[in-house]
């Protein structure tokens, strides 16, 4: 209701509306970056769960030695590291690797102005993300009582559908929560894109505010733009760990 009510009163405000028309513009971005990143990052945790809990020591240790890494490194720091520093040696690898087809006339010079700034910042919520996420993934399969894989393994299971069919469906339940919270966590953070120039909620709110002037009005809207996404996916996990309890 508080969220309806500051709603309408931005429509119906003319200086508030203008700044949400314009801010606007940039919440297809921020739910893109966000949605893609974390799907890249789901995909490389578990792998990196997996890798953690392989009977491999060698395995182990890379997929802990990352974690802890990445880990320890602010997100910002990352970005910018990922953004200026791994962008330029990725293109600087592609020309080297491909560099025989470049003589050859079958291929062009990658410049790193091609690598947009966008992708940058995507790939480094994916890898900032995975390590938090590999360690949710790890607890919620450890959680899966070992009389269960054993008795997959007494029918013939093989790993993989071990995993897929017996592991995975009751680690969810363990998962979701703290999975849900780092979700919302990636939408907040998303915002930090805005420091390379992606044209995000944020970005839209700080080049309306610095032509504008309207400091108060611009980042209040901002605010509530982000609010809204967040307490709406709350409300939405809530409703699915409700259903995955009753079942």
């Amino acid at each position: 209701m508080i969220a309806v009510a500051l709603g309408i009163a931005i429509l119906v405000s003319p200086i508030y509306g203008q700044v949400f028309t314009t801010v606007s513009q940039g919440i297809w971005i921020t739910v893109w970056v966000s949605l893609l990143a974390f799907f890249l990052a789901s995909a490389f945790g578990l792998l990196l769960a997996v890798m953690s809990l392989s009977e491999y020591v060698a395995v182990r240790q890379i997929a802990r030695f990352y974690v802890e890494i990445v880990r320890g490194i602010p997100l910002l720091v990352l970005l910018f590291y990922i953004a200026f520093v791994g962008a330029p040696a990725a293109v600087w690898l592609w020309n080297f690797a491909t560099q025989p087809l470049q003589s050859a006339g079958l291929l062009d010079p990658l410049q790193v102005r091609d690598f947009s700034l966008l992708w940058r910042a995507i790939i480094a919520l994916m890898l900032a993300y995975a390590a938090f996420l590999a360690e949710i993934f790890r607890a919620g399969i450890q959680a899966v009582d070992t009389g269960q894989i054993e008795a997959a393994k007494a029918l013939g299971l093989k790993r993989f559908q071990r995993f897929r069919l017996i592991v995975m469906p009751q680690a969810i339940r363990t998962i979701l929560p703290p999975y849900g919270n780092d979700f919302i966590s990636m939408v907040k953070d998303s915002s930090l894109v805005s420091v390379l120039g992606v044209v995000d909620v944020t970005q839209m709110g700080k080049v309306y505010a610095s032509g504008s002037f309207r400091f108060f009005e611009t980042y209040s809207v901002v605010a509530y733009i982000y609010l809204i996404l967040t307490i709406s996916l709350s409300l939405g996990l809530r409703w699915l760990e409700r259903r995955l309890n009753r079942r």
